[in-house]
C-alpha cells in the first residue's frame, strides 16, 4: 500500500507535466504546419523557383 501512496501523486505530477508542455507547444505554434514537412521532403534543394 506504500508504493501506492508513492506513485500516485508521481504519476498525477507526470501526467500534469505532459499536459503542460502539450499545451505550451500548442500556444508556441508547434503544430501550425502539420502538412508542410510531409510535403518538403519530395522537394529537391536543388530546384531553385525561377
Amino acid at each position: 500500500m506504500s508504493a501506492l501512496t508513492f506513485l500516485i501523486p508521481v504519476s498525477i505530477a507526470l501526467g500534469g507535466l505532459g499536459l503542460a508542455v502539450f499545451f505550451w507547444a500548442c500556444r508556441t505554434g508547434q503544430y501550425e504546419d502539420v502538412t508542410g514537412a510531409s510535403e518538403r521532403i519530395f522537394r529537391d534543394e536543388d530546384d531553385k523557383p525561377l
